[in-house]
Parts: structure tokens; sequence; C-alpha cells
């Protein structure tokens, strides 16, 4: 079992500060595992799955159901009920009791939590496993973080594994969170996304392709990125003369996921003409969450019909750059010495899958992942 320490110790760290902690995280991603982790040694612990429904009508009462009880209250899919957060934010404000609360929904997408717990609660982001916590970049890379996927027995359950994931997560999960879609149409666009994985989605182009509205479009990608499912990545703008792209960048979060979408099982995206596509979105992701998201901001930078920076990660007025390129022997390019002069990075990190690391150029080396993901700021 992989132990997943790092989280272990946020949820540690936010119990000092807050009676209530959410885990959020997508579907199958780990949640329930890293509660009962955590609260194994615990002496007192009261577990609902709202999944589960005698648990779910158990807390239909709250105020009858909650009071009694002592320890550490474990809250499993809570997007289920999302009435139920008014109450803790009375209990938050009038007993000692510790909430863990885990849902597979962002924030954003639950609101009542942002609205009703303020200043009550802390919220960890759990994703799938990352490089960091694995042993095997290929399979990693391959397969994806999801546990099911990324340790089954074989690539064919692997592959079995998402095409399910995906199937259930259309046909059940959204509508079990009270998400009104109509499957195959979200089924469509999800696919049609993979095909924009790295690049700026168009809403029109999608629009016109799939015979749905823009605004259902934009209403299906916020659901999705809501979901943990895709991530589009802000463009950063500078003052400078040229014109800079505006529109935000797409990735389907887990390389797993975008490999089913795509049709592709395996070492196959090897050959795949978005192997490069790939790999950018599978270093950015882990990239990402080898900072600390309180701290650091994350961006990409265009200008149109010219010059790019992949990844722009800022904290004050410190700023590195990172390009992926699924190569060997990068080389550097017109464009990496713009990007450093526009943007007057301190540093700018190729990142490629080769196992060592080596200066490129003034301010500018290669990294392996692995390296890349272990760099702080």
């Amino acid at each position: 079992m992989i132990q997943r320490n790092h989280y272990l110790l946020q949820i540690k760290e936010a119990f000092e500060i807050h009676s209530i902690c959410a885990i959020l995280g997508p579907r199958q991603c780990g949640k329930t595992t890293l509660a009962k982790l955590y609260t194994k040694n615990l002496p007192e612990i009261h577990l609902f799955d709202l999944e589960n429904p005698q648990d779910l009508a158990m807390l239909d009462a709250p105020s009858l159901t909650l009071p009694p009880l002592n320890g550490i209250i474990v809250i499993d899919e809570i997007q289920r009920k999302p009435e139920l957060f008014p109450y803790l934010r009375f209990l938050a404000d009038n007993s000692d009791k510790k909430f863990l609360i885990l849902g597979s929904a962002s924030q954003d997408l639950i609101q009542q939590s942002s609205e009703s717990l303020a200043g009550r609660i802390t919220y960890i982001e759990l994703p799938p496993f990352q490089l960091n916590e694995v042993n095997d970049m290929r399979i990693h890379w391959m397969r994806g973080g999801f546990p099911k996927s990324f340790l089954a027995p074989s690539t064919i359950q692997s592959d079995k594994w998402r095409i399910n994931y995906i199937k259930t997560f259309l046909e059940r999960d959204l509508s079990m969170m009270g998400i009104q879609t109509v499957p195959n149409n979200m089924r469509r666009l999800w696919s049609m996304l993979a095909h924009y994985h790295a690049q700026i989605a168009n809403l029109s182009d999608l629009s016109r392709s799939l015979d749905m509205t823009d605004k259902t479009i934009k209403r299906y990608m916020d659901i999705l990125e809501g979901c943990f499912m895709i991530y589009q990545l802000k463009p950063w703008f500078e003052n400078i003369s040229k014109r800079q792209i505006k529109r935000s960048k797409l990735y389907i979060r887990d390389s797993g996921i975008f490999h089913t979408l795509l049709g592709v099982s395996g070492d196959n995206i090897l050959k795949h003409p978005k192997c490069g596509a790939s790999w950018e979105g599978y270093a950015l992701e882990n990239i990402i969450h080898s900072y600390d998201n309180d701290l650091y901001e994350f961006y990409f930078w265009a200008i149109e019909k010219g010059s790019e920076l992949d990844l722009l990660v800022i904290k004050g007025d410190q700023r590195i750059g990172y390009e992926f390129k699924y190569s060997e022997a990068p080389k550097i390019t017109k464009s990496m010495h713009i990007a450093m002069d526009h943007l007057k990075l301190d540093h700018l990190y190729v990142v490629t899958p080769v196992e060592r690391s080596y200066p490129l150029g003034d301010r500018i080396s290669v990294k392996s992942l692995k390296e890349a993901i272990s760099h702080q700021i």
C-alpha cells in the first residue's frame, strides 16, 4: 500500500488550525483509503459513507445524529448532501468536534461549503498517485495515477478499469452529485477535448463540431474541471507591444484517462501523434503538484503566431519557466530566448524523459522530470 505520508501530515496540520478538514479529489483517487490511514490509530472514529443509503438517511436529521458523537467524524462523498454544511458550521462554532469530510467535486462546485464554512475549514486536494509516490515513471505515464489503474496486474486490466471509470462517471457519478447532463453529449465533448489536450480549446469550433451551444460546452467544461477531470491553465500577460494569447490552455489531468479517451493502450502512445502533448500534460500535472499551490501561481504565456512558454511559476517577484519536450537532446530555441527576455525568468527548465540533467545555456537547463518535481524556487 502506498502510504501518501505527505497528505497525512497535511491533514494533521489542518486540524491544528481548523476543526474541519476537507479532502477533495476525483472519484477513486484514494480519499477513503487516506482517511482510514489517518484515523486507524485514533481512539474514536465515526464514519458516514453517503453512498450507503442507511448512512445517508441517518444524516437526514444531523441535529439528532451528530451531537452525541465524539472523536473524529468522517463524512464521505459530502457532495451528495451539501445541505449539511450550515449545520457543520454550527457544530464547528459551538463544540470541539473534528470533521474530516471527503468530496469528489471541487470547492467551487460544492458552493455551499465555501459560503458556509469560510474560516473554519482547510481544503486539501488529493490527486491520483503522483510520480514522487511511485517507482516506475513509464507505467505511471502510460496508465495514469488512479490507484486501480496504476496497480492493475496487466495493461489490459488497467485499460478496462479506465474504460469503465469513464462510463460510470458519465452515467452514474454526475447524476449522483446532482449534476444534470446528457451523458452521450458529455462523452462526445470529453473525447473531443482529448484532441485539444495541451492546446487552446476554441469553444466556437467545439460548438460547430458537436452541434452544442457555446453556453452548454462552457458549462460541461466547468463540470469536468470541477470534478478534477480537466485543467484549464490560465494565460499570463506582460506589458509588451506584441499581441498575447488570452484564452486558457486545456489539459486532461490524468494521463491514463487521456490515453483511454484517445483510444490508445500502453506504449502505443509513443507512436501516436499526440505523444509530445501527452508528455507535456503528464509533466505539467506532476510539476504543479510538486509546489505548494497556496504560495505559487501557475500560467502559460504565448504571443499570437509567435513565442510561448508551457508553464510559468510565480512566487512574488520570482519567476521560473518550464518547457516540456519529449526529446533526448533538446536544443535552445529562439522562443526560449524571447520568453527569458520578456518574462525576466530566473531560470528556464526544459523537462524531458531523460535520466540526467545538464546545463543548456545561461539560466537554461535540461531537467529530468524526477529532478524537476523535487525542485522548489
